[in-house]
């Protein structure tokens, strides 16, 4: 298969897939709105206990997090509905090729979830004057950060057999992982063992990844960005033996 050919087809499978997304926004625009919602409501409250500077960014990075974890439900329904859907094998049945099928799934979700992160910066920026003097570090945190969730997201659509189960899975997997990682709450203020196992959840490194961008430390960042790409490179790569078990059958079925 020459180069046009295989990106006329991924281009016709990410098309495809935006429309399927587009045909059911709710999931989308509650991860969009919610955020902001969320920031108003609570800046306030980081306001009178960190001050103006340190209140807002722990508004602006707290609430990133934890709603991009629980976004982690429109990447795995956009695997789990092929799999109830039995469809998956089907496609795998044409000349598509594998890596064909995983980047039509993965560009319009990874799209989603950057764009979440990037609404939510700019509210903070443009709403309550969340400094941010290096654009650049953040950027580079907010696309590692959006890789790992589409890793870890895909990893769950393959693990799950429900959609019960996988809103279940986001809700408290989202909710422990950020809560864990310092994202609602600065560590500092939890108990000491909650410190220990933070490292283990990768919203710690996207807390800190943030944090080190607002701040300009680029070797903080560097050690932020690196983890939570292998986060994304082990989790994609487990999924994707996953759908390719049993002669390219889906073993969690």
């Amino acid at each position: 298969m020459t180069p046009p050919e295989s990106a006329a087809r991924l281009g016709v499978l990410v098309r495809h897939n935006v429309l399927l997304m587009a045909g059911e926004p709710g999931p989308v625009l509650s991860r969009m709105i919610l955020p902001l919602v969320f920031i108003t409501l609570l800046r306030p409250l980081y306001l009178a206990g960190q001050g103006r500077t340190a209140g807002t960014e722990q508004a602006v990075v707290g609430t990133l997090v934890t709603f991009s974890l629980l976004a982690l439900g429109i990447c795995g329904s956009a695997i789990l509905t092929e799999r109830l859907g039995r469809t998956w094998d089907r496609l795998r049945g044409t000349a598509l090729h594998p890596a064909e099928l995983l980047a039509g799934k993965a560009v319009p979700v990874f799209a989603a979830l950057l764009a979440q992160q990037l609404l939510v910066v700019g509210f903070g920026v443009y709403a309550f004057g969340l400094p941010v003097p290096h654009p650049f570090l953040l950027l580079g945190v907010l696309l590692s950060w959006s890789f790992a969730l589409l890793g870890l997201g895909t990893l769950l659509g393959v693990l799950v057999r429900s959609m019960g189960a996988l809103s279940a899975a986001y809700d408290i997997g989202g909710m422990l992982l950020s809560s864990v990682g310092g994202a609602l709450v600065p560590l500092a203020a939890l108990p000491v063992w909650v410190s220990d196992v933070a490292p283990a959840s990768p919203g710690y490194w996207a807390v800190r990844g943030l944090y080190g961008a607002l701040a300009g430390g680029t070797c903080t960042v560097a050690v932020a960005c690196g983890v939570l790409l292998g986060v994304a490179l082990v989790s994609g790569a487990v999924a994707s033996v996953r759908l390719r078990g049993r002669g390219g059958r889906l073993v969690a079925l």
